[in-house]
């Protein structure tokens, strides 16, 4: 099977189950101040992680994108990609882990059909010091799940340090390993975060994956959580039982399930090769590569990192342009920049000296629209942004390797501050400053360039905290009111401007509120005003603030604001609608929404524009403060 029908496979062995299958949430967090990017399947359901009813159940499985931007330097291996699909199933207090292995197991080797004896896994060994004990119950589970299937597997705990031995295939790791939250270890966790201990599967590719003689890892312990190349980690249980406290850590109150396990890895394992980019997510796109360049995918090891690097940032550029980040030097549009430049750059490693993102990423919009239908509907823009793009990083990298000589005329090394500079200014890879570097015989200061980029990124996380303080799902009084604040302000900019308006992102503080939206042009002041007008009219006419559970067909009918082609076309039933308003007065707002809200608009006090900006071609951007 293709990796779409192991996708199809997957949400319905959940279904059958008992799971609610819901669509993937947007790759751009909404109201999450602490954060760009979906970057887990669990992202989006930490509120019912933490206790809040989920409007579906408490089964919940689906299929989410995920992007994450701190891999982009690592993109060129044959596992590492910063976009990707994470398979997820949760149980929001419903079945433990007695249910969840036995289900996996099942499908891995029943639906899939996975040889079980090329399965390996991973337990928590436990924190003393935090009262949490070992994960021993997960490990009798797998014990006895092999045991049927007439495999030994026994339980080993130093792994790390003694490699595999004899017929062990159950593996206990500590908190750098088996345990799961965002903010990763449990020492980083802030107060409030949940967090668990996890048990993960790991496929086997082959000790021939131990690699060449000349391996760095040729004389070391070989174990699954080693980076020789045979082992590939394809699922994570997570048992996020726990919550972070002053004290330490505390019970939540209901014992979740959580799951995610990568697509693209998973279709590698069924594939039975390490190599993501070969399956068949990428063959078009891998082909018109070939095609254009000339040369053959893996026949050359620096070509086939370029390759990999190409297909990876291309794909993820297509996916934020579609959920709304177009290139910009901002936020989330920096990283698509910052993606679509990298992939050109890659491009003329491979020779192409002709523009080639479009045609990529038309193979990447064929290859995922019918799972995807939005990537139809945003085709043209996409497209457009790319061929701009592309066009103007090919000055700019045609400008660094001037400046590149200029800098290193009469064979003078390239200082550290220069390289920064020509990094920060011209977007010339430090890659690129390296081999050119190395090719004229000049010595590069990477460390002086690490620690240049240091100085540039504390002070921008410095920026950031400052701009972005609030907390994690922060629910202050006043966030509370500048959230309900944003659906008066989508449904007014809808009627001012033109029903073409739709949301395209927001962002909300204790101090204000910023809301992105699509629009051709900027706004005049009489438009402003009115907006301002018609908002503090809505506010004093104390309109009560209330939601309703419904159906999706039903909440269209209604009217209520919502990407229904592309979010709620799966769901089927039971989505939360707000409206601000009554029957005796009308409805002024309705909208798909998870909360919070105020009761009455009558307390969110005087509504204040205070800047309107673009973001990007065709968005728009308002910062506005209740007074």
């Amino acid at each position: 099977m293709n990796t779409h029908e192991i996708r199809k496979k997957y949400l319905e062995f959940f279904a059958s189950k008992g799971h609610k299958v819901l669509p993937s949430a947007s790759l751009l967090p909404e109201n999450d101040p602490t954060t760009l990017f979906t970057g887990s399947g669990m992202q989006p359901m930490v509120p019912y992680l933490l206790g809040q009813p989920h409007p579906e159940g408490t089964r919940i499985a689906d299929s989410q994108k995920c992007f994450r931007s701190q891999d982009i330097e690592e993109v060129g291996d044959n596992r590492h990609t910063t976009f990707f699909e994470m398979l997820g199933n949760w149980s929001l207090g419903d079945y433990t882990k007695h249910q969840q292995i036995p289900w996996m197991f099942e499908f891995l080797t029943e639906v899939l059909g996975l040889n079980e004896r090329k399965l390996y896994i991973t337990c928590f060994r436990g924190m003393p010091y935090y009262n949490i004990p070992p994960d021993e119950d997960s490990a009798s589970i797998w014990k006895n799940m092999f045991h049927a299937r007439g495999i030994e597997a026994d339980f080993q705990y130093d792994a790390a340090e003694r490699g595999i031995k004899d017929k062990r295939r159950i593996f206990f790791y500590d908190e750098t390993k088996n345990w799961w939250s965002r903010a990763g270890v449990p020492s980083n966790m802030p107060e409030g975060e949940p967090g668990g201990p996890d048990s993960e599967m790991f496929w086997d590719f082959g000790a021939e994956l131990k690699l060449h003689e000349a391996s760095e890892y040729k004389d070391k312990p070989c174990h699954v959580n080693c980076d020789c190349g045979r082992f590939m980690e394809i699922g994570n249980n997570v048992f996020m039982e726990y919550v972070k406290t002053e004290e330490g850590f505390a019970p939540l109150r209901q014992k979740n399930v959580d799951f995610g396990g990568g697509l693209e890895r998973i279709a590698a394992a069924y594939n039975n090769n390490p190599d993501v980019f070969m399956i068949d997510l990428f063959a078009d796109m891998r082909a018109h590569l070939e095609k254009v360049s000339g040369k053959i995918y893996g026949a050359d090891p620096k070509n086939t990192r370029a390759f990999r690097v190409i297909l990876d940032h291309l794909r993820a550029a297509v996916f934020l342009m579609n959920d709304g980040a177009l290139p910009s030097n901002k936020d989330q549009g920096y990283f698509t920049r910052r993606l679509i430049r990298r992939a050109v750059r890659f491009g003329n490693e491979l020779g192409i000296q002709d523009n080639f993102c479009e045609a990529v990423a038309e193979e990447v919009i064929s290859t995922y629209h019918d799972v995807y239908p939005a990537l139809l509907k945003n085709k043209i823009v996409v497209l457009a942004e790319l061929i701009k793009e592309e066009t103007k990083f090919r000055k700019t990298l045609e400008q660094g390797l001037k400046q590149f000589q200029i800098l290193t005329k009469n064979n003078k090394p390239l200082t550290s501050e220069d390289a920064f500079l020509l990094y920060q200014s011209f977007g010339f890879p430090k890659e690129v400053m390296r081999d050119l570097s190395k090719e004229h015989n000049l010595t590069f200061d990477e460390n002086g360039f690490e620690e240049e980029d240091k100085k540039h990124q504390d002070m921008s996380r410095a920026g950031s905290e400052q701009k972005f303080k609030g907390g994690l799902a922060d629910t202050s009084e006043m966030s509370v009111k500048y959230h309900t604040a944003t659906h008066l302000l989508h449904a007014t900019l809808r009627k001012v401007l033109g029903e073409h308006v739709e949301q395209k992102g927001s962002n909300i503080t204790p101090e204000r509120l910023r809301f992105d939206f699509s629009h051709p042009a900027k706004m005049t002041d009489e438009q402003k005003k009115q907006v301002e007008d018609m908002i503090n009219a809505v506010i004093a006419n104390d309109l009560p603030v209330n939601f309703k559970i419904m159906p999706a067909s039903e909440a269209k009918a209604l009217g209520a604001m919502g990407l229904f082609e592309d979010k709620y076309a799966q769901m089927g039933d039971n989505i939360k609608v707000y409206s601000i308003g009554d029957d005796a007065r009308g409805y002024y707002s309705r909208e798909i929404c998870g909360g919070p809200h105020v009761e009455h608009t009558s307390t969110l006090g005087h509504f204040k524009i205070i800047k309107e900006e673009a973001v990007s071609a065709g968005v728009r951007r308002i910062k506005a403060v209740l007074e």
